[in-house]
């Protein structure tokens, strides 16, 4: 039987991905043909979203990687390690859909642009701390060095969003935020920040429904070692 909470929870993931669909829809039928790119801009309804989400998800993890260093909570880090993995799986999304863009507008699937390289190296970041949580047992020793590890995971999003200000780069310069305002349609730039909610909004409901696995996981581990052990 499942309970009134699993219920909800479930509910409101058939609501989210519901959502996701409807905007992904309305990319296409809403917002108007871009003047120079074409029907591909429109993969952008997706990739920047994405891309947000990502970078919001290593902000999550850095604060309950902060959290549970103070705290010396297990509990906390099975939180940060749900987000990692939701942070991993958008920023390979966003990877995705930026070479399903680039091969058109630039001819080529991959470069080692500077906004690519470092949104590259998030992800390799955090497998890094999927794969560092996994090769460690449990204890104040996995916490301190994850949380570390977490905490200096967010510090690569500020090296990206300023990549193309920085260094010389095929990405154009921010159209979003930026001084003047946006260089956007209207009706582009709400779709994207339409988008841009829902996905952030999915991303916490998957952060939600993953950690509460983790930490029953966890707690039937614990049970089985103690019955074993009784």
């Amino acid at each position: 039987m499942f309970s009134v909470e699993d219920k909800r929870e479930f509910y409101a993931g058939a609501l989210l991905q519901f959502l996701v669909l409807a905007h992904w829809l309305g990319a296409f039928y809403y917002a108007p043909v871009d003047i120079h790119q074409g029907q591909v801009y429109r993969i952008m309804f997706l990739h920047v979203p994405c891309a947000i989400t990502a970078f919001a998800s290593s902000l999550g993890l850095c604060i309950f990687s902060i959290i549970g260093l103070r705290r010396r909570s297990e509990s906390v880090m099975a939180w940060a390690k749900a987000t990692a993995e939701v942070g991993l799986l958008f920023t390979i999304l966003t990877l995705a859909t930026g070479s399903i863009w680039g091969r058109p507008t630039w001819g080529t699937w991959w470069t080692w642009d500077a906004r690519l390289t470092t949104t590259f190296l998030l992800a390799l970041l955090y497998a890094g701390y999927l794969l560092l949580h996994a090769s460690m047992p449990a204890g104040p020793g996995r916490i301190r060095v994850c949380a570390v590890l977490g905490i200096l995971i967010f510090a690569d999003v500020p090296v990206i969003y300023k990549s193309v200000t920085w260094w010389r780069t095929l990405h154009q310069p921010p159209s979003i935020i930026r001084e003047g305002g946006s260089t956007m349609d209207p009706e582009i730039l709400w779709t994207i920040v339409v988008g841009i909610v829902i996905m952030c909004l999915y991303s916490s409901w998957m952060v939600r429904v993953r950690g509460r696995n983790i930490l029953l996981t966890g707690q039937l581990e614990a049970a089985s070692f103690e019955q074993l052990n009784g």
